[in-house]
């Protein structure tokens, strides 16, 4: 059963763009569980039907960012988003929809994963703040 676990990893990881901790996990504790867990991604994302790659891959970036889902999650899909064509931008205004459905705490999670995946510019006060990072 490894080699089969191992060969499934790999074909999600070309699939996806991206494998996630707990595919590893499952690949080598409940291979069968993996199994059927990606077959409903690949039904609802993967798979072509009405919505285009890139379409689901903001929705996704919107949902993970409300449910302020693992960091290293977030991040993927917004590398997978760039490596699909989308801009910078166009990640960023999907992000900003959390805003009025989910509060600032969820936007500022989304926009931290954006910043630290597309390194975009910051602009720093000129004045004396605290920045909350125990400074």
């Amino acid at each position: 059963m490894t080699e089969d676990a191992q060969k499934y990893i790999d074909d999600m990881a070309r699939s996806r763009g991206y494998v996630l901790d707990y595919h590893k996990i499952m690949a080598a504790a409940d291979f069968p569980v993996l199994q059927a867990a990606n077959g409903v991604v690949n039904a609802a994302y993967l798979a072509p039907r009405r919505l285009d790659r890139k379409t689901k891959e903001l929705l996704f970036i919107l949902s993970l960012t409300v449910m302020r889902a693992p960091m290293p999650q977030l991040k993927s899909h917004i590398q997978v988003a760039l490596d699909l064509g989308l801009s910078p931008e166009e990640i960023l205004e999907a992000i900003e929809i959390s805003l009025p459905e989910a509060g600032i705490v969820a936007f500022q999670w989304g926009v931290e994963a954006w910043h630290e995946v597309v390194g975009a510019d910051v602009l720093e006060p000129t004045v004396a703040v605290h920045s909350g990072k125990g400074d």
